[in-house]
């Protein structure tokens, strides 16, 4: 599965944002300290598709608007299961390690921070999520969409195989 093969284009989708973290960055110069935002915000349609995006200005608004943009850009599909994962993923960017396991009905989103935000946005009902290594909400959403990235359903296994889809589940 190559990193563009699933990417997808923003236009005609309902996408919903949520921001994921607001920092505050400080410049030392010789007038003294200026002040900037960064944001990260991941965008979704709630039903299999999600992205990501980093946004860097004066003010904080003009952040979040700017990593919405630049989420819209970064747009990825996801095969869902019943509202869940299709099988265990591992993820890792750098030093953050996720990993998320499919759930039954009724367990809801087991995740935090920066992982729960991309997983709602994504449309996922009920996971088990951990996360490993770094809190760092950078890395953690990115680790995370590199997890999901790498989810296939049996439809793409068969076919990658080049079998029949009985012969995925019968073996």
């Amino acid at each position: 599965m190559g990193k563009d093969m699933n990417r997808i284009k923003a236009a005609d989708i309902e996408l919903v944002d949520k921001l994921v973290a607001v920092n505050r960055v400080t410049k030392v110069t010789k007038g003294g300290r200026t002040f900037s935002f960064s944001a990260i915000v991941v965008v979704g349609n709630e039903n299999g598709i999600v992205g990501h995006g980093l946004g860097k200005a004066k003010e904080v608004v003009e952040a979040i608007a700017k990593g919405i943009d630049d989420a819209k850009k970064n747009l990825i599909k996801v095969p869902l299961n019943k509202g869940t994962v299709p099988h265990m993923q591992k993820g890792k960017f750098s030093g953050a390690r996720v990993m998320l396991r499919p759930a039954a009905e009724g367990t809801g989103v087991i995740a935090g921070g920066a992982m729960r935000a991309v997983l709602e946005s994504v449309g996922v009902h009920n996971v088990l999520a951990k996360s490993q290594g770094s809190s760092n909400p950078h890395n953690v959403v990115k680790a995370t969409i590199i997890a999901l990235s790498q989810m296939r359903d049996a439809v793409q296994v068969a076919k990658q195989r080049g079998v029949d889809l009985d012969k995925v589940f019968n073996g």
